[in-house]
């Protein structure tokens, strides 16, 4: 009986240390009830912190939208409260994704990570916050445990050329595609399944919008030299502007490249190249 008891409470022991392990060291497991996040969330501008404290949001594997709970819902009135009265400036949404996430490119954006940076824009705005007033961002986490998987910067648009990196709308009007629909320094223009339901969508959108015109960007980079960066993204506007007309798109379509001139992030990992070499999208009216 005593040889019994003791496998039985070594049974448990052991299941109690599996599920620590699984839940508490690689993750929430799912149908946890407790629920616990790390009260590390911030709204920052620059190295100043402006909201501090607040619960992280939580997103299951592979999922867009988060499990909102009411400290999160504080803090997106507050972060919105604060745009509000501080009109002068604006916000960075980066969003975050599991490597395990790669790979999974909801609608027209390429990463979990921007979708669900966008899903947080979306709750904003509707607390009353403009859409154009919030640019996105994506990184890759750290850890499958995505602990913190959506920070909020400030910033002033006057002093967004100084920071060196362009801002990034991720909006209909204004969307981006990266380096995934080209080879490395290739100008064949090989489109994945968010441009694809994109092309779909603004074929649809400039034929109901016949005073609209489209214009394409490449940009690139630092590798290689300027002349060849600035060739290398006109090519690949011109690639993108072909795929569109082979799609039927008879709008105006203009196409210019900016080279390396732009950079949406550094240049000295190989995550901010891949940011840099991209094709910017954006729907103006005819003449602008």
């Amino acid at each position: 009986m005593r040889v019994l008891l003791v496998f039985l409470l070594f049974c448990g022991y052991a299941l109690f240390a599996r599920w620590y392990y699984v839940c508490e060291v690689n993750g929430p497991c799912a149908g946890n009830t407790t629920d616990l996040r790390q009260q590390t969330l911030t709204l920052s501008d620059g190295d100043r912190i402006i909201l501090q404290g607040y619960e992280q949001f939580a997103f299951d594997s592979a999922a867009l939208s988060p499990r909102l709970n009411e400290n999160n819902r504080i803090f997106l009135d507050s972060v919105a409260a604060y745009l509000k009265t501080h009109p002068s400036q604006n916000l960075t949404i980066t969003g975050r994704y599991r490597e395990s996430e790669k790979g999974i490119a909801p609608g027209f954006f390429e990463n979990l990570g921007l979708a669900r940076a966008a899903e947080a824009r979306r709750q904003l705005v509707r607390r009353g916050i403009e859409e154009k007033r919030i640019t996105l961002d994506y990184q890759q986490s750290p850890s499958e445990a995505l602990r913190e998987p959506l920070r909020f910067m400030l910033y002033a648009p006057s002093d967004s050329a100084a920071e060196a990196f362009e801002k990034t709308s991720f909006t209909f009007t204004n969307m981006t595609f990266s380096q995934a629909n080209f080879a490395f320094d290739s100008d064949e223009f090989r489109p994945g399944e968010p441009f694809l339901l994109y092309a779909d969508s603004l074929k649809t959108y400039l034929e109901l919008n016949p005073g609209k015109q489209l214009n394409i960007i490449g940009h690139t980079d630092h590798i290689d030299t300027e002349a060849y960066n600035y060739d290398l993204g006109l090519r690949r506007a011109k690639s993108a502007r072909q795929f569109l007309r082979d799609k039927g798109i008879t709008s105006e379509i203009a196409v210019q490249s900016l080279g390396e001139k732009r950079p949406a992030a550094t240049n000295k990992t190989g995550e901010g190249r891949a940011k840099n070499r991209r094709v910017n999208f954006i729907i103006l009216n005819e003449g602008q």
